[in-house]
């Protein structure tokens, strides 16, 4: 294929100029674009980078903390089951402290019925030797005095010697003749609404049988004859100390609001028995255990006021802080 000289000259001519404007113009875009990009990527390459040491740090905090959370739930647990411990052995010895209050208080008890089982004896005793000592006195005031004039043998028998004992006088029956006298006659019976009513026994027997049927648990029996000190001597010490047993038979059988009856009126009309304190713990007990939280608390806390350093406000005390109760500070 021949092509005319012109038309390939002019063909040549705009390759040439096409190539020419190709390697002139896009060369500097080109190179600069290509730097910015480079750094942009070195960049992001260094923002990556960054970004995982970062992740690293977090990753390497977040397990400290993890490893410093067990620990502290572990130091948790530890002083919790450190404190429950703790608890168990303070209600452990709450309870052996109660317990031994109230054997204290139960022997303190004790001692008590027996010094007023040893008083009336020893009332008992003091009577019969006033007894005795009166009957020397009337022996010694029926001996006739001692004379010169009487002979040996009508002489008055020594101070020891008892006064002999005659026999009575035959009592005649029937109507007296005319020559006896009156004062032998028999004497005329006496009408039956003429027979005086038997006295009580004296308040010490009374009070020592009453006293050792309650020692022996013979408790309805000994109750009867403690409502007999009461009745018949309502104004004796030992009537307080009667009805102080009868509220503690009542409170044995949980009848309890008669047991608090009978506290009441040792605390009201007895104040200087000393069944007194004792008295007001029992009753604040009945009514705590007639679920009358509230007066059972204002008896306690009235027996702590009152009688402060006594065994009963001991107890007291014990009993109001394991019901959580706050106790009237010791005077």
């Amino acid at each position: 294929m021949n092509i005319p000289i012109p038309i390939f000259r002019r063909s040549v001519s705009m390759a040439c100029a096409v190539l020419g404007a190709s390697l002139l113009l896009p060369t500097a875009p080109a190179f600069a674009v290509s730097k910015e990009i480079v750094q942009l990527q070195t960049q992001v390459q260094q923002l990556q980078d960054a970004i995982a040491r970062l992740q690293q740090s977090n990753d390497e905090r977040m397990g400290v903390m993890k490893d410093l959370v067990q620990q502290s739930a572990d130091s948790v647990n530890r002083m919790s089951v450190n404190i429950d411990g703790l608890q168990k052995q303070l209600q452990t010895r709450q309870q052996a402290q109660d317990s031994k209050l109230d054997q204290v208080s139960g022997q303190i008890q004790s001692l008590n019925d027996s010094l007023d089982e040893v008083k009336a004896r020893f009332a008992r005793l003091e009577k019969l030797t006033q007894d005795i000592q009166s009957q020397q006195q009337q022996m010694n005031s029926n001996m006739p005095p001692a004379t010169g004039g009487i002979p040996a043998d009508n002489a008055a028998p020594p101070a020891n010697t008892p006064p002999p004992v005659t026999s009575p006088a035959p009592v005649r029956r029937g109507k007296p003749s005319a020559g006896t006298p009156l004062s032998e006659a028999a004497p005329a019976p006496e009408s039956p609404t003429a027979t005086a009513a038997p006295a009580a026994p004296p308040v010490d027997d009374l009070y020592k049988t009453a006293l050792g049927d309650y020692m022996g648990a013979k408790y309805q029996l000994a109750s009867s004859e403690f409502a007999d000190v009461v009745k018949s001597y309502p104004d004796h010490p030992l009537a307080g100390n009667a009805s102080f047993y009868q509220g503690e038979i009542a409170y044995r059988a949980s009848r309890y609001q008669d047991a608090i009856k009978e506290y009441d009126r040792v605390i009201e009309q007895y104040a200087d028995s000393n069944k007194v304190p004792v008295s007001h713990l029992h009753k604040g007990q009945a009514l705590i255990a007639l679920k009358q939280n509230d007066a059972g608390i204002r008896e306690l806390r009235a027996l702590i006021q009152r009688f402060p350093n006594s065994p009963e406000a001991m107890q007291a005390r014990s009993k109001l802080s394991g019901m959580g109760v706050t106790v009237v500070p010791k005077r």
